[in-house]
Formats: structure tokens, sequence, C-alpha cells
């Protein structure tokens, strides 16, 4: 492995770290699925790596209609509390 290859893997995991404790750390639920987000934008990057990329088809098209979908009920929610 070259020294090139292993600041990318660094990079895309530290994505997801930094997409791990913005989770943990904030109190608005957009936020916090802003931060889950981020998580799936460093992990995607290891799917393909890995050979998988039907998974990693399937998840990029299932994570952003599933946040289309989850933010208007957040939002309905918190209006009716």
């Amino acid at each position: 492995m070259s020294g090139v290859d292993e600041i990318i893997i660094i990079l895309f995991a530290s994505v997801a770290l930094i997409g791990a404790l913005g989770t943990y750390l904030q109190q608005d639920p957009f936020k916090k699925l802003i931060s889950i987000g981020i998580i799936y934008g460093g992990v995607i990057p290891f799917v393909v790596d890995r050979g998988y990329l039907d998974v990693a088809i399937v998840v990029s098209l299932i994570i952003p209609i599933s946040t289309i979908i989850i933010l208007p009920l957040m939002r309905r929610d918190i209006r009716d509390a």
C-alpha cells in the first residue's frame, strides 16, 4: 500500500469519526440527521474498496431518500410537542 492510499484511508476514516462525534454531540434532531449522513460519506468508500458496488449504489440511493422522508416527519413531531 502506498503512502497516498494510507492518507486516503485516514481521511475517510476521520470523516466517519467526525460524523459519529457530531451525532453524539448534537442536541437538535435535524443536525443529528445531517451528522449521520456524514458518517455514511466516510463509510461508503470502504464499501466500494471491498468491491461491493451494488451495496454502495443501493445505500447511496436509500440514504438521501430516507432523509427526505424523515425530515418532514421530525418537523411535524417538533411542531406537535
